[in-house]
């Protein structure tokens, strides 16, 4: 998949206003855009000729080339219906409104009337049903480029969502509702596709794998992973032979995400716990992984990938506290969201034979955790921002010799219990860092109301 942006540039000014003014404007936010790590695809900037010819030349010019937004950079007023013959042939597209601004010449405020040319848009473009930003600059001041940097990420995201593909080995993990999907609604709203493959696939690929292959992963990891006890190669092998079947099935498909039948699959019938694979996964493949088929926290990792270019790890709930909650997996990390070495034991859980547990420490700092959700064919994100911090000594019940998850302790920026009130699953996805404006503006563009 192509991950850098491509950005179509239009700029519009108004005939009577003199040529030179108009492009030097434009010339300048161009010269702003070409810092970013974008490419863009531009035309001559657009006025109000009589015949309209001006505005069919840029159609003429964009309406064959590849991008994933439009900004409509208005340099000075401009009649509406300009703008809009040449955006109307784009609206599946999402567009930047940029209003431009005066400037000051010995002290007096000079201004071909930017903001009265997209003021006139803004509310035209919202009642034709446009997918916009709209911000503007304000004279003797720089430019707002990390909004449309922001903006232009959003953007992008949309369209990798679009051509993205979800694996997922077995569906209903457990028979839990809560992972359930509706694939139409998905596809139509948000965009990825989902892609189920059986478990007997991958026993059949892991009786064909070649024993170097598998060699080769478990000293790679031996020598990577920090682990107090002896660890035997049969159990690393384990882990390592489910990867490599994975590896393949991914590598054929192009998989952005992926997620395992996990207690009803791999610890009924192969009588081991996948941790080790989705360690092996995510690490080895830089790739969305999850466990239990949770197909729309998937969903929730990609965007969250997308917009802040973090793994977006999932994390359980496991407790609520009168001021904070705590945060585990019962199983794996990957090593992006590890404070220190990337530490593993081999143990048991309930009925499974001994397999890898990760039980490393995670890292700390400002947070925002966030949840995908449906009800019918309308989509929700339940977000919350607040700040990691080291947990309490703790362990789950269940695994042999009792060690501590991977986990932290979350004090919000709201109410445990309103969190509780709208809490949307057991699994949620973290990214560090305030990413909540770039949630908010993706949501805004594919119709996710956000509670």
């Amino acid at each position: 998949m192509n991950f850098r942006p491509r950005v179509a540039f239009v700029g519009f000014g108004e005939v009577n206003t003199p040529k030179q003014v108009i492009e030097k404007k434009l010339k300048e936010a161009k010269n702003e855009l070409e810092k970013l790590e974008i490419d863009i695809i531009t035309t001559d900037y657009v006025f109000d000729d009589f015949e309209r010819k001006e505005a069919q030349r840029a159609v003429n010019d964009l309406k064959n080339k590849e991008f994933d937004l439009m900004i409509v950079c208005v340099a000075g007023w401009i009649p509406t219906h300009t703008i809009i013959q040449v955006t109307s042939e784009f609206t599946h597209k999402p567009m930047l409104i940029w209003g431009l601004s005066g400037y000051y010449e010995n002290g007096r405020l000079m201004t071909t009337a930017d903001q009265a040319g997209t003021t006139a848009l803004r509310k035209v473009m919202e009642d034709l049903g446009y997918d916009f930003k709209y911000i503007y600059n304000t004279p003797n001041s720089p430019p707002k480029v990390e909004k449309i940097k922001s903006f232009i990420k959003v953007a992008k995201a949309i369209d990798l969502l679009k051509h993205s593909r979800i694996g997922m080995m077995g569906f209903r993990d457990m028979k839990l509702y809560g992972t359930l999907y509706d694939g139409v609604s998905l596809k139509a709203k948000i965009g990825p596709e989902v892609e189920i493959f059986e478990m007997l696939e991958m026993v059949q690929r892991i009786e064909k794998l070649d024993k170097e292959n598998v060699l080769e992963i478990v000293e790679k990891v031996k020598k990577l992973w920090t682990y107090d006890k002896p660890i035997s190669d049969d159990v690393f092998a384990k882990g390592a032979r489910l990867y490599l079947a994975i590896k393949q099935k991914i590598e054929e498909e192009q998989y952005q995400a992926i997620s395992l039948i996990d207690v009803d699959g791999v610890k009924k019938l192969l009588n081991f716990p996948p941790s080790m694979t989705l360690m092996l996964l995510a690490d080895e493949l830089d790739i969305c992984t999850i466990p239990e088929n949770d197909t729309l926290g998937a969903v929730t990792q990609l965007i969250t990938k997308y917009l802040t270019d973090q793994i977006g790890a999932y994390f359980e709930i496991y407790e609520f506290m009168e001021d904070r909650v705590l945060f585990g997996v019962p199983d794996y990390i990957p090593s992006e969201v590890i404070d220190g070495p990337n530490k593993v034991l081999a143990t048991k859980f309930g009925y499974t034979d001994e397999g890898i547990l990760n039980i490393s420490k995670v890292k700390t700092g400002p947070i925002t955790l966030c949840r995908l959700t449906s009800k019918g064919d309308k989509y929700y994100l339940h977000m919350v921002t607040g700040k990691a911090v080291e947990p309490r000594n703790w362990g789950e019940i269940g695994w042999e010799g009792g060690p501590q998850p991977p986990s932290f302790e979350a004090i919000l920026n709201i109410p445990v219990e309103e969190f509780a009130d709208s809490v949307a699953s057991q699994h949620y996805i973290i990214s560090y860092g305030d990413n909540t404006e770039l949630f908010k503006d993706l949501c805004k563009l594919l119709k996710i109301e956000i509670i």
